[in-house]
């Protein structure tokens, strides 16, 4: 009997529905479990409830009352330790505040295959 890999679970937080669509897809297929958020709330109900996530992927600019700025500031202080990925179309165009230290930004429009390549780096163990 073979040992079970463990799949790295990414919190997708994206309110554009193709979009999220398409990254959930290729974060599938290259071996990720894919629980994905429209909002920052959700995205947070998900934690509370104690949904498992290895790196949290989240665009900045979402409804609802919290954006992604914000909520990988409270994802921080669950999971310090956790990866944050932003993305956005309009970043520089308006002030978010500070990115949580040890993050990474990858601006739209952006490769769905490179953002599974960096995925896959940041949940390496």
């Amino acid at each position: 009997m073979g040992l079970t890999a463990i799949q790295p679970t990414v919190l997708l937080v994206e309110d554009e529905a193709l979009i999220s669509r398409l990254v959930a897809g290729c974060l599938s297929g290259r071996g990720f479990a894919v629980h994905a958020a429209a909002t920052g709330d959700e995205a947070l109900a998900y934690l509370g409830d104690g949904g498992a996530v290895d790196v949290l992927f989240t665009d900045i600019n979402l409804p609802g009352s919290i954006d992604g700025a914000a909520l990988a500031q409270c994802v921080r202080r669950m999971r310090p330790d956790l990866p944050v990925v932003y993305t956005s179309g309009r970043y520089g165009t308006f002030d978010i505040g500070p990115l949580v230290p040890r993050s990474v930004l990858i601006p739209k429009p952006y490769d769905p295959d490179g953002v599974c390549a960096l995925l896959e780096r940041l949940t390496a163990t």
